[in-house]
């Protein structure tokens, strides 16, 4: 029974930090926190990634090993690919989700990281005169 809420854990807490990730550079009193999470994945991607494969997330790992308590085996290794299918019954390869998810999360971050620059320069730019 654990298990079974787990993995719902899992999935709504996994899917609301993918949209935050991606739209939390909306609400003003979010970014600074969006740009965190984003810079965390991202370190998560690729320094972890040196350790345990390029796009390493331990909430992906963590999910795998309550859905293998389940019985349940993931036919990918894109937890995108696995959400879409999912929730959405939308079925597509690793590498187009891996691709989609790499891409919107650089869209993502560059907006993010625009915006707090922007943002922090209003703040303190009458310092500067």
């Amino acid at each position: 029974m654990i298990y079974k809420v787990l993995d719902w854990v899992f999935v709504v807490f996994h899917t609301l930090l993918i949209f935050f990730n991606l739209f939390g550079w909306v609400w003003k009193p979010l970014r600074l926190w969006n740009l965190f999470t984003l810079l965390l994945t991202g370190l998560s991607w690729s320094l972890l990634g040196i350790v345990y494969g390029l796009g390493y997330c331990p909430l992906t790992d963590w999910h795998w090993e309550v859905l293998y308590k389940l019985g349940k085996y993931p036919e990918t290794s894109s937890y995108v690919a696995y959400l879409l299918k999912r929730l959405l019954l939308i079925d597509i390869t690793d590498n187009m989700a891996n691709l989609t998810t790499l891409l919107f999360y650089l869209a993502a971050l560059g907006v993010s990281v625009f915006l707090n620059l922007r943002d922090w320069r209003r703040k303190y730019s009458h310092f500067n005169g």
